[in-house]
């Protein structure tokens, strides 16, 4: 916590704004604004009613087809399922670890060929903190009318060319889960320069009720709102983001100043497109070159109560969606099975960090 957090809760209880609106659930919505450059925001329970509000407010349904991210959190995938669309994955290129532009195109043109529809949105998540190569991919969604949605949960402070994540799409999402950069414990953002998209979607949060004395709906609506005691929250989050970010790049670059003479370790590379926020410092282990697997080394890390954390499975190798095509997939697999995610919180101290290298040296030299 900043140490903010606290006023902004007592004036909630002193004001008795308790429920899932009131002046601060406004403010944050409006600082946020300000911080992204996003004209329009929408404060949600999560993340993941975020992305389902936008889809959603698309009208997705039953036999549309959505791309997304392979390699990412279920959350991004599992809304599209929500609306009973169809995912399609995509893998990864090696320059910031999203979603590769050409495997987009190859699988746009591979409909066109089959005289098959487009796909009704494109879901692009801005791994670790790192945001995926923008411009190609609005030059296709541009091209072929496909809506961009901008899965920002873990980028916020990163850039593009000078620009936020979130900032390029018909919409950006952001979450405020207990581990992201910042948090108000649980919690969502939808934002937009479309003012009729944030509208719709916060009727849609709050059960679609009509504007009528009596409760009137003519859509099914969902309880998507996220109340005014963690907005508040926020407010005080919100006031130290940037040096949450500057943090989290300093932790990154302790860690590569400290590791990077060990032979067949690497670090997730920073795009030269823009700024990586760092949520999340991630090495890979060449098994060519080190015997040590990542789950050995998480394991060693364990056993001195250091948490560390495989690279995300990519999605087409879940169980629960194997079933859905997959272009590519070598990429996000190799990083999968050669990834670690180091701890990477803004509150490790020096100390902190220098025993977590320490560790790692012991088993890997």
């Amino acid at each position: 916590m900043s140490g903010k957090e606290q006023t902004y809760i007592n004036e909630a209880f002193a004001t008795n704004w308790i429920a899932p609106i009131g002046p601060n659930l406004n403010a944050f919505e409006e600082n946020f604004c300000e911080y992204v450059q996003s004209p329009h925001a929408l404060g949600t329970s999560s993340g993941t009613a975020a992305i389902h509000l936008a889809l959603l407010h698309l009208n997705i349904k039953p036999g549309d087809e959505v791309f997304v991210s392979t390699l990412t959190f279920s959350a991004s995938v599992n809304p599209i399922i929500y609306c009973g669309a169809t995912p399609v994955f995509i893998d990864s290129e090696a320059a910031s670890w999203n979603i590769d532009p050409e495997l987009v195109e190859k699988a746009i043109q591979e409909r066109l060929n089959q005289g098959k529809a487009l796909p009704k949105a494109i879901i692009v998540v801005h791994l670790y903190g790192q945001m995926a190569n923008m411009d190609p991919l609005c030059q296709l969604c541009d091209k072929y009318n496909i809506p961009l949605i901008e899965d920002a949960a873990e980028a916020l402070g990163a850039t593009y060319k000078g620009r936020h994540a979130g900032t390029f799409g018909i919409c950006g999402i952001s979450s405020f889960n207990g581990n992201k950069i910042i948090t108000t414990s649980s919690g969502g953002m939808l934002f937009s320069a479309d003012q009729e998209l944030i509208t719709h979607s916060r009727k849609l949060a709050t059960q679609a009720r009509e504007a009528e004395p009596y409760y009137q709906h003519k859509e099914i609506g969902y309880n998507y709102r996220l109340s005014n005691i963690l907005a508040g929250v926020g407010i005080g989050q919100l006031n130290v983001i940037e040096d949450r970010v500057q943090k989290r790049r300093a932790n990154f670059d302790y860690y590569v100043a400290q590791l990077q003479n060990i032979p067949g370790l690497s670090f997730m590379p920073e795009a030269p497109w823009g700024r990586a926020n760092r949520w999340l410092s991630v090495i890979l282990l060449d098994p060519k070159q080190i015997s040590v697997t990542p789950e050995e080394l998480r394991l060693h890390l364990e056993t001195h109560n250091i948490e560390s954390r495989p690279v995300w499975k990519p999605m087409h190798l879940q169980p629960v969606y194997h079933q859905y095509a997959i272009y590519g997939g070598k990429v996000s697999e190799m990083l999968f099975a050669t990834g670690l995610c180091l701890p990477s919180g803004s509150s490790l101290s020096t100390a902190d960090l220098k025993r977590i290298v320490t560790h790692i040296k012991e088993k890997l030299t």
